[in-house]
């Protein structure tokens, strides 16, 4: 009944078209065009729209941010040979707001309902750009170990490579171990990032350590969460063919 033009309804005297009114063939419909026949170009250009609105949301808009923020952070960190007190101070704060729009656009995206399939893809990758681009730095310029790098870039990409393979069996949570390697991570970079001395610098290598244990011990729980959740989709698949064929 609802959104049939009153030519499709047979043209009767009697017959309603979308809008309820009386109607013949030809006669007006939802948008006042005869036939009914625009609203559905109407209903496939605001499906556009809001399609369109859906991508230029405030999360993903902050994870754009973030990704852009990228090249201008390695410019910062690699000028005048990466000592220079001044860019570094400024590379620090586009790391600072890489970081604030990485907790700020999750927690949007989930609050507003703005996921997007953009967002899934596009949120992970910035998170992993500005991290790695700032231990790579770190390291090419010895101000960091290289084993340090290797360890916890090879702990977020394993991770992200687990979770794809263990995907058509559910999704791994995050923990609350995770959220707090993130933040261990984030601060521990950001103060190497700063050319800090004396007690600063032995603190930020104490929160170095923090980060990396924590990096090592939850990238071991996410393996051991991986494995228990694919037997148990390997035993329920099994059931369910056992139940079918019965």
């Amino acid at each position: 009944m609802t959104g049939v033009p009153a030519s499709a309804a047979g043209g009767s005297p009697g017959a309603k078209g979308a809008t309820g009114a009386p109607g013949a063939s030809g006669a007006p419909g939802a948008s006042g065009t005869p036939g009914g026949a625009k609203p559905a170009r109407g209903g496939k250009l605001g499906a556009a729209a809001v399609n369109q609105a859906s991508l230029w949301n405030i999360a993903n808009i902050l994870t754009m941010i973030r990704l852009v923020l990228v090249p201008g952070f390695v410019a910062l960190m690699l000028a005048d040979g990466g000592y220079d007190p001044a860019m570094r101070a400024w590379a620090w704060a586009a790391f600072a707001v890489a970081m604030i729009t990485d907790i700020f656009d999750g927690h949007l995206a989930r609050t507003y309902d703005l996921v997007t399939d953009f967002g899934k893809i596009a949120d992970p990758i910035a998170d992993k750009a500005i991290m790695g681009a700032a231990l790579v730095c770190l390291s090419a310029l010895d101000d960091l170990p290289w084993w340090v790098t290797f360890v916890i870039l090879g702990r977020e990409f394993g991770v992200t490579l687990l979770r794809f393979v263990v995907i058509r069996y559910g999704v791994i949570p995050a923990s609350r171990g995770g959220k707090l390697k993130t933040l261990a991570q984030g601060t521990a970079v950001g103060m190497y990032i700063l050319p800090l001395t004396g007690a600063l610098a032995t603190l930020r290598f104490w929160v170095m350590v923090v980060a990396v244990i924590l990096t090592v011990v939850t990238g071991l729980d996410y393996v051991r969460q991986a494995i228990v959740l694919r037997r148990r989709g390997i035993a329920e698949r099994r059931a369910a063919a056992a139940e079918t064929e019965r």
